[in-house]
């Protein structure tokens, strides 16, 4: 796919302010690395990752992408009311619905005509965002469009780090090494047709994408049912309990019927179908990688979508002249560019100091490396993005 009339305005990006070193991780995995023998080090040995970052508890996903977005119509001609899309792309959301960008949109007064929604796609989500408010302005339906995300890494490691405690076996620790990585943060980008004056934009020329669902169980986060499985989820505990209680009320069974069906002591039929924890206590978060595998297949995958990038565009790969990568680890950053046949000088990291931010990694990076002057004007740039599916998405822009 390419693309004539799209322009990259201006990205803005917000950090957490708890800054989690991988040792102060594997200081509170002790239990597990006594019993794996596995000496302190190994998470940043094994994945170049020093620290990352945490929001504070209960901090809300939409204020993260809202400072953001803020942030970015600072930065550029656009004003909240020149938005006609706002897409919220994180894999983190507030709820099942409404959508997040509902929340957002109410913080940056995005006026009532526009459209207003989420994208999901694992790590691509800001990546499929941009293309998707790419086409409209593409065909003339909008002039001006923000995709934004924020992540959080901070329950789902709470979640994790509990388990591995609680068992201390290597598959455990090799499933849930990927986990451990995972940074937080928030990003906006404003995309426009170029026609809002702005001194600097980034033009948009084109785009390659390939898929391998044959690999969507290598790397999972969700929701268990556990300990209680789906059937008993059949009938709402709630609602159970409350036909015992109007049972137990006075003058409707007898005493003697009473003293049986205490807590401890209910129908075996009826203790059956009640969860034996509270809901959502009995929902738990839960996250599951092959690293090896991903690794593997995503190597294939990436280089099968850097040749169908070239040719799209009608690039050599000597006409690329910067990359910004997700960010997973030093192991993949290593093997993705070796892969490629990029030099690593072109390349712009940032996992070492805040991890795998999931959607905001790429672009955040990419904001990172603009400000810090390794993007230059006239650069032929190429995000190269990865998610769990296994999907990769690669953009060529002109700086």
């Amino acid at each position: 796919m390419k693309f004539n009339r799209v322009h990259m305005e201006s990205m803005g990006y917000e950090l957490p302010p708890n800054v989690i070193s991988s040792s102060e991780l594997e200081s509170r995995l002790e239990p597990m690395y006594e019993a794996l023998h596995l000496a302190p080090g190994q998470l940043e040995a094994l994945t170049g990752i020093q620290e990352r970052r945490w929001w504070d508890k209960g901090h809300a996903l939409s204020d993260g992408a809202a400072a953001a977005a803020k942030k970015a119509l600072a930065n550029c001609n656009v004003e909240a009311k020149d938005v006609e899309v706002l897409i919220y792309a994180g894999v983190c959301r507030e709820n099942f619905e409404p959508a997040t960008a509902c929340a957002v949109a109410e913080q940056l007064d995005i006026k009532n005509d526009a459209f207003v929604y989420d994208i999901s796609n694992a790590c691509l989500g800001v990546m499929n965002g941009i293309i998707d408010i790419a086409n409209r302005i593409e065909l003339k339906q909008i002039r001006a469009g923000m995709v934004v995300s924020c992540e959080s890494s901070r329950d789902i490691n709470e979640v994790m780090i509990q388990r591995m405690i609680e068992n201390t076996s290597m598959e455990m620790f090799t499933t849930s090494l990927a986990t451990l990585t995972g940074g937080s943060g928030a990003i906006a980008i404003v995309l426009t047709d170029g026609s809002f004056q702005n001194k600097e934009t980034h033009k948009l020329l084109g785009a390659a994408s390939k898929s391998a669902p044959e690999h969507h169980r290598l790397c999972r986060w969700g929701i268990s049912l556990s300990p209680i499985a789906l059937g008993k989820l059949m009938l709402s505990p709630d609602k159970l309990q409350g036909a015992v209680n109007e049972l137990m009320k006075p003058d409707t069974i007898p005493d003697v019927m009473k003293d049986m069906m205490t807590d401890d002591r209910l129908p075996t039929f009826i203790s059956k179908m009640l969860p034996s924890e509270k809901l959502p206590a009995a929902l738990n978060q839960f996250m599951t990688t092959d690293s090896v595998s991903v690794l593997k297949h995503g190597i294939d995958l990436g280089l099968k979508t850097y040749k169908a990038f070239l040719t799209n565009l009608g690039w050599a790969k000597d006409n690329i002249d910067k990359v910004i990568c997700h960010q997973v680890g030093s192991g993949h950053q290593e093997s993705i560019l070796t892969t490629l046949g990029i030099s690593k000088d072109k390349d712009f990291t940032t996992y070492k100091h805040l991890g795998n931010i999931g959607t905001v990694s790429l672009p955040l990076t990419a904001a990172m490396a603009d400000q810090r002057g390794h993007l230059q004007d006239g650069d032929h740039v190429s995000f190269m993005g990865i998610g769990s599916g296994l999907n990769c998405l690669m953009l060529g822009w002109k700086w």
